[in-house]
């Protein structure tokens, strides 16, 4: 098993958060994720993508527990952070405060 990609939060430029299909809960979340990223003054971009379409560039994917396999496998230079909850996960809560801390993000898988 390879080490774990790790980000540091200077090089964060692209954050995805993936879903299976596109809507729902995953969009509020995304949303939630965006708001949460403007109001720590990040200079960080936060887009909703299906697993399946997580572009090339991007540097860190925030995705439910059982779609991360499939997002490493999608963009295996991005670090994986899961969640088990749509909304108000603390591991996505957990993304920005690093971030800006100024500290990395070190991929789950």
């Amino acid at each position: 098993m390879s080490d774990p990609i790790t980000k540091q939060a200077s090089e964060v430029k692209l954050i995805v958060f993936a879903c299976e299909a596109g809507m729902g809960s995953s969009l509020m979340g995304a949303n939630q994720l965006k708001k949460m990223v403007k109001k720590a003054k990040l200079d960080v971009t936060v887009v909703h993508a299906p697993v399946q379409q997580i572009p090339d560039t991007t540097d860190v994917i925030v995705t439910h527990t059982g779609l991360a396999t499939q997002a490493k496998a999608k963009a295996p230079n991005a670090a994986v952070v899961p969640f088990t909850m749509f909304m108000n996960d603390p591991a996505v809560k957990g993304v920005v405060e690093k971030l800006k801390a100024g500290e990395p993000i070190v991929s789950a898988l």
